[in-house]
């Protein structure tokens, strides 16, 4: 038997989150009922089938992790044949059995914020300096945590467009602490706080809940493990971009078909009161 790590790329909408669950649509669960079809594992236990990390619903992904061994060669574009179109492999490498895809070198994650004109661009960067390093997460995560200790190596904050893209790397996170930290970053782009209050965030000692910004617009861009270079598959690249193309138009449409319903009811409502 071979263990094989794949890369896997998934449009969270129709998902319940990554994790498989009972009676609910999950990435992890798509993926292990066609392996499973394929004859590719059989026992999960067996197979040392084993995940980088769980996102949550609505959470997009371009390089996720997952083990598993098999007796069969591993073959991408088989394996996206059956699978649905909003999660497919990208990428895999051959790894040694005692590989643990859990223990990442790198986790990077992209936030996008829309409608970002009013935003401060210098200041939330200034705010992202302050995360960098290793820190006392337990604001931006349940209080419970055993070890909310973690290292953020980089935050970035771009403006990219109509968008501004918030880039935050590091070994590993907590439950919702990149959405909470976007929240903070966002407050202070918007005046609502100075770029200093992360201190106060990250000190343990004080309780300051923190609303996570919503999931939809969160990406994990990859996941990195050192000495380890996976290969992409062209073709599943593509078909996958062709994918997201499909999703963007379709949304595009929707937007501005609303937006003409809108425009269509404010001319009514003017001619009334003519």
């Amino acid at each position: 038997m071979k263990k094989v790590a794949l890369k896997i790329a998934y449009i969270g909408t129709n998902f319940h989150g990554f994790q498989r669950q009972l009676d609910v649509r999950t990435v992890e669960g798509e993926l292990i009922r066609t392996l499973k079809e394929m004859r590719l594992i059989d026992d999960l236990k067996k197979a040392y089938f084993a995940i980088s990390g769980r996102t949550d619903r609505g959470v997009h992904a371009l390089g996720n992790v997952v083990t598993f061994m098999s007796e069969n060669e591993v073959i991408i574009n088989q394996i996206n044949d059956a699978l649905p179109s909003d999660v497919q492999i990208l990428a895999k490498t051959p790894v040694h059995y005692g590989f643990r895809p859990r223990y990442a070198n790198t986790r990077h994650y992209r936030y996008i914020i829309m409608d970002c004109n009013e935003l401060d661009i210098n200041k939330m960067s200034e705010a992202g300096d302050y995360f960098k390093g290793a820190h006392d997460f337990s604001n931006f995560s349940k209080r419970s945590e055993r070890n909310p200790i973690r290292t953020v190596d980089e935050v970035s904050v771009v403006k990219n467009g109509p968008l501004i893209c918030v880039d935050v790397k590091g070994e590993s996170f907590l439950w919702n602490m990149v959405r909470k930290m976007v929240r903070v970053l966002y407050d202070v782009g918007n005046n609502q706080k100075d770029s200093s209050v992360v201190i106060d965030y990250l000190n343990p000692n004080n309780f300051m809940p923190i609303k996570p910004m919503p999931p939809e617009c969160l990406i994990l861009m990859d996941v990195g493990y050192k000495n380890l270079n996976f290969e992409y598959d062209s073709y599943a690249c593509s078909r996958f971009k062709s994918t997201l193309k499909t999703e963007l138009i379709k949304h595009r449409t929707k937007v501005l078909v609303e937006k003409t319903m809108i425009d269509g009811i404010n001319e009514f409502c003017s001619h009334r009161n003519d």
